[in-house]
């Protein structure tokens, strides 16, 4: 089987978001599988190689607007199935170059008005390069094309909810977990430890998370991630990276090292401070690290269920609080790693994948 993953980012090589993580680990683990892998991106700002292998994973990419070059681009990937990592315009432009073939859509984070109006709001200077990711992802070429795939699928449910309501489907898009390793059960850290992982973009508002630095001085705090933003990064390492108890890593590459896989091992509490979140990864992988989930959004409930969830900024302190009261972070934690590992660990959700392109493929060949 030749599949072809269409993302907006690939993790690595200076691109370091969540959505870049889910599609380089499912690619990685399709790719072990024997499945032959090609990801198809938009070339980013410095990028100066147009194709590379990264972990059995061939990426080729492309100007985001030589539109061209990106249909030949799939045209070469010759692929059974494409599957986009959240649709874009990436996903018409596969259909147009390859109508014949199977072409399957994962819902990630379906942006209606509000969402978009938040993310505005958040850009500081990238606000002109926000406005042209808009327009790749939410244009009618985008919503014509979601109504003509083979299948729907949504990563999270309400994420699938979303989807429904934002481009009018007929029916609900199926559950397809995204991939996350369980790892053994480690030794949590004696001292109480809290952590945020994530970039520094002023829409996840790292700067709740650093207040509790300053505010729970008896607690170890680590702030791992890094951003383009650098006027904003630098004011929150003036601003903060004094403080005894906390430590700013920068950003982790996790297919590189297992510094960040260490540092949710050993921690306590995961906390998101996020205006606006479809389910972040990070959210999957702390959980699968028994961390207990403070959060200042809760998608699908997560946070509720698994941690805390702040019903506002000033509620992130009662919070952490509860949670560190009585070991709840604990128990809180646990009941996220059985979750987590009964839905989402990596075979189990790579086999749903596999079963996905299947039907697709299927259903190709039943027209």
């Amino acid at each position: 089987m030749k599949v072809c993953l269409i993302c907006s980012e690939l993790f690595g090589r200076g691109v370091y978001g969540g959505f870049g993580r889910m599609a380089r680990k499912l690619g990685s683990e399709l790719a072990r599988r024997k499945v032959e892998v090609t990801a198809v991106v938009p070339r980013r700002e410095g990028s100066l190689e147009r194709e590379y292998v990264v972990d059995g994973l061939r990426v080729r990419e492309y100007p985001r607007t030589a539109l061209r070059t990106a249909m030949d681009l799939f045209r070469e990937a010759d692929a059974d199935v494409f599957h986009s990592q959240d649709p874009s315009l990436g996903t018409w432009l596969a259909m147009k170059a390859m109508p014949g073939r199977a072409h399957v859509v994962t819902f990630r984070d379906p942006m209606e008005a509000a969402d978009w109006r938040i993310e505005l709001k958040h850009a500081g200077p990238a606000r002109l390069s926000t406005l042209v990711y808009l327009l790749y992802l939410d244009n009618f070429l985008v919503t014509r094309a979601i109504h003509r795939a083979t299948g729907l699928y949504g990563a999270a449910q309400g994420v699938i909810s979303k989807a429904v309501r934002k481009y009018g489907l007929r029916q609900d898009p199926a559950f397809l977990p995204t991939p996350v390793d369980i790892p053994p059960p480690g030794t949590k850290a004696a001292k109480p430890t809290v952590c945020f992982v994530g970039r520094l973009h002023r829409r996840k508002r790292p700067e709740l998370f650093l207040d509790l630095a300053r505010r729970f001085p008896e607690v170890r705090f680590i702030c791992v991630g890094g951003t383009n933003d650098r006027d904003y990064e630098n004011s929150l390492r003036r601003n903060y990276e004094g403080l005894p108890n906390l430590e700013m890593t920068g950003i982790i590459d996790q297919f590189e090292t297992d510094r960040l896989q260490r540092i949710l091992e050993h921690s306590w509490v995961l906390v998101n401070s996020a205006a606006r979140e479809g389910l972040p990864i990070t959210f999957l992988e702390a959980a699968a690290n028994r961390c207990a989930l403070l959060s200042s959004v809760d998608p699908d409930g997560f946070a509720s269920r698994f941690g805390y969830h702040a019903r506002d900024e000033a509620d992130l302190p009662q919070g952490l609080s509860f949670l560190l009261a009585d070991d709840r972070w604990k128990t809180r934690g646990e009941l996220g790693a059985a979750y987590v590992g009964s839905v989402f660990a990596t075979d189990r959700a790579v086999d749903c994948h596999l079963e996905a392109y299947r039907w697709a493929l299927d259903a190709v060949a039943s027209r």
